[in-house]
């Protein structure tokens, strides 16, 4: 083993703004180093920071966050009150149910509903 994770870094133009959502979403206090970076620590896992850059997403996440619900449909208005946009359909396999969702700066996620 080399090292364990320290935090998850999201690159995005409004860090205290994201910051603010993802808090809403997960919990955690949005807290702010400097205008260019800021973290939450949601319950029970590692750090989540948003971290200024100069340019707009452009294309799809390499990596996204799965967040487990209760209530899939519950929990996708939920997220749309606060900023989110739904993609498609909920999808269903063998793994359970999931809505992909973007974040008000279009970084993919997903809200689970295990099997």
């Amino acid at each position: 083993m080399i090292g364990r994770i320290d935090e998850v870094v999201i690159d995005c133009r409004d860090p205290q703004m994201l910051a603010r959502f993802w808090a809403e979403v997960l919990g955690g206090e949005p807290t702010g180093r400097d205008e260019a970076w800021w973290f939450i620590r949601p319950p029970g896992w590692t750090q989540l920071a948003f971290q200024r850059v100069p340019e707009p997403k452009s294309v799809k996440n390499r990596l996204h966050l799965d967040v487990e619900v209760a209530d899939l449909a519950v929990a996708t208005e939920q997220a749309q009150a606060l900023g989110a946009r739904r993609v498609g359909a909920v999808h269903h396999d063998v793994a359970g149910s999931f809505q992909v969702l973007l974040d008000p700066e279009g970084n993919e996620w997903c809200l689970v509903r295990p099997a």
